[in-house]
């Protein structure tokens, strides 16, 4: 009998056990999930306001340190935050989420104003959102020239232009203005191109295209082959093109998808660049270089002597340093006949003592050196 208790005693604890193991395993019901997802959203308003006024306190320490160790301070913050991401959440989105969520911080300490090549939803101003995130006061103008002057003047404090393009090369009118306007590089944004045909027609019905001439030369192979009867019209952004676009019976624009959505456009084609890897570089100006990260990139410009080897004994310089060179082009001087500038971005920041050294050695092998400024080094974003 006792025997018999002890078998039954045993096979309801092995029961007990299948039960609370089924229990344990048993998936949370939609209504369970939900409770649990409002109470995590109640931890993370209550996580980001603790931020918010940690920023706050940051950001009022180093108001003296100038507008562009503000603007760092969240950069920096953000792709420390993003490296420790675990998932399952993309980078991107993280990302995307902390930029705002500095963005939005910075604008509780102060109202910065950022002038790009407009009008809304260019290029540029893609690239400055993706820089500053949204809590900013965007300031659009009509040139890449009115950027450095809004900058200049202390309109805005900073701007964004393009520098360069992986299939177009030198964006010369940014390089103009670096000879005429003492602003300094402070930031940059390297930024995946994917150029999008727009229209309020039919794509057999397109007569026109308008865009910037760095957008048109990027999809000229796309539009010999899909509208070789086309005419191809320059305007001054890519912006402006859809506005045109919306406006205009028979034309197209080659814009972002998101300039697109904000004039009400179709998509005749998408992802038409004639390189599938096609990045611009836009370099953000201000009045100061960044501090010193330890993964920087510095700019300058500087002209030689007309004559044989001078380039050469600038450029020894250089590897006497062991500095490493990222980027170098040639610009005509303006006003001048067969005299160039040359400008140069190198690894490093122009604080550390193999760059200080390199300066002091070409300012006596050129007729003109100019530091453009330092920043760290970004990595192309989509």
């Amino acid at each position: 009998m006792a025997k018999k208790r002890s078998t039954a005693k045993a096979g309801q604890a092995r029961a007990a056990k299948r039960s609370a193991g089924r229990s344990r395993e048993r998936t949370p019901s939609v209504g369970e999930l939900q409770k649990q997802i409002r109470g995590v959203d109640r931890q993370l308003v209550k996580l980001i306001n603790q931020r918010a006024q940690l920023a706050c306190q940051l950001m009022k320490g180093c108001q003296t340190q100038g507008a562009a160790s503000l603007m760092l301070d969240s950069t920096q913050q953000v792709a420390e935050a993003v490296a420790a991401n675990k998932g399952p959440l993309p980078d991107r989105t993280v990302e995307a989420v902390l930029r705002e969520l500095a963005s939005g911080c910075r604008a509780l300490v102060r109202d910065v104003k950022v002038a790009f090549l407009g009008p809304p939803y260019s290029y540029c101003h893609l690239a400055a959102i993706r820089h500053f995130g949204r809590s900013v006061q965007f300031m659009p103008v009509g040139t890449i020239a009115a950027v450095f002057e809004e900058v200049n003047r202390g309109h805005s404090e900073f701007g964004i232009v393009p520098i360069e393009n992986s299939t177009d090369g030198r964006i010369a009118d940014t390089l103009e203005m670096f000879t005429r306007l003492p602003v300094k590089v402070c930031g940059e944004v390297q930024l995946a191109i994917h150029h999008t045909l727009l229209g309020k027609c039919h794509r057999t019905e397109v007569k026109e295209v308008y865009s910037r001439p760095q957008a048109l030369s990027q999809c000229r192979n796309w539009l010999a082959k899909h509208l070789p009867a086309a005419r191809m019209i320059e305007v001054t952004s890519t912006s402006t093109a859809a506005q045109l676009a919306r406006e205009k019976p028979g034309a197209a624009a080659i814009a972002s998808l998101e300039a697109g959505v904000q004039y009400g456009l179709d998509v005749l084609a998408e992802r038409i660049e004639d390189n599938p890897h096609n990045v611009t570089r836009f370099a953000v100006i201000g009045e100061h270089s960044s501090p010193r990260t330890g993964d920087d990139r510095t700019a300058m410009m500087f002209q030689t002597e007309h004559r044989f080897g001078a380039l050469c004994d600038a450029l020894a310089v250089f590897k006497r340093n062991r500095i490493n060179l990222t980027w170098i082009e040639s610009f005509p001087v303006p006003g001048t006949e067969r005299a160039y500038l040359f400008f140069v971005e190198m690894e490093g920041h122009e604080t550390d003592a193999r760059i200080r050294r390199a300066v002091a050695a070409l300012s006596n092998k050129t007729l003109r050196l100019e530091i453009l400024g330092s920043c760290p080094a970004a990595a192309p974003k989509e």
